[in-house]
């Protein structure tokens, strides 16, 4: 079953379109990583779904249900933005609280705290904090609550190899609950450890969707650079879309 479905997406800023008829549907469990240089499509892809972005023409469903002037869906959806823009002045404490009283308060924050080594930030000003802190920050509020939907856009963005290993291992966890999980990165590595599906774009098109193995001997390559080095240069602009 296909949890996200998005039917002949198109959308044009400043008479530049950005996205040209996406399609794409997204199991209900799994790790679907979105790939693509600047400009590709990829945010305004994700705005779309968030409901941040109104397409020009196309449509998205989640659960069958499509979203247009639709809100309650998002109660379905954790989403970690890519840059984390938090009220300066806040304490962090301040900050978990102020979310607990909009969403409710979360089983999982004391376990997320202790795991991102962040107890001895609770009672830190945001604007103090350094940016690989304010990232654990980002995770945090992506992951405290349990939501069929996850979102999480450049996850990575300033932690440490340590909250790294343990963001992986958290997304593996929420994978193997059954959950959705929709990624944008440019960390390979991270790809070739997580990823299920891969979904490349360039210039408002997929060029390919496939999983790794499938990836790989298509584009005759043992790691995900040299596949998409290869997917660049075989056709300029005119790369068929590849489904698996």
């Amino acid at each position: 079953m296909s949890v996200i479905e998005i039917e002949g997406l198109s959308k044009t800023f400043d008479r530049k379109p950005v996205l040209k008829s996406v399609s794409l549907n997204l199991e209900d469990s799994g790790i679907f990583t979105i790939l693509g240089p600047n400009a590709s499509g990829k945010t305004t892809l994700i705005k779309s779904i968030l409901g941040m972005v109104f397409p020009d023409s196309g449509e998205v469903r989640i659960n069958g249900l499509s979203v247009k002037n639709q809100f309650e869906y998002k109660r379905q959806i954790n989403y970690l933005p890519q840059i984390a823009r938090f009220p300066e002045n806040l304490k962090v404490y301040e900050l978990l609280n102020f979310i607990s009283d909009l969403r409710g308060k979360s089983a999982r924050k004391d376990e997320l705290i202790e795991m991102f080594s962040l107890n001895k930030y609770l009672k830190e000003r945001i604007n103090i904090l350094s940016g690989g802190t304010k990232q654990k920050v980002n995770v945090l509020l992506a992951f405290m609550y349990d939501n069929p939907i996850l979102i999480l856009d450049e996850p990575t963005n300033g932690l440490d190899p340590i909250a790294l290993v343990r963001l992986k291992e958290l997304i593996k966890k929420e994978r193997e609950a059954g959950k959705c999980i929709l990624i944008t990165t440019h960390i390979m590595q991270l790809v070739e450890d997580l990823s299920d599906r891969i979904i490349y774009m360039l210039e408002g098109h997929i060029h390919f969707d496939g999983n790794l193995s499938s990836l790989k001997s298509t584009y005759g390559a043992s790691t995900v650079e040299n596949c998409i080095a290869n997917m660049l240069e075989s056709s300029s602009k005119t790369i068929p879309a590849t489904i698996v």
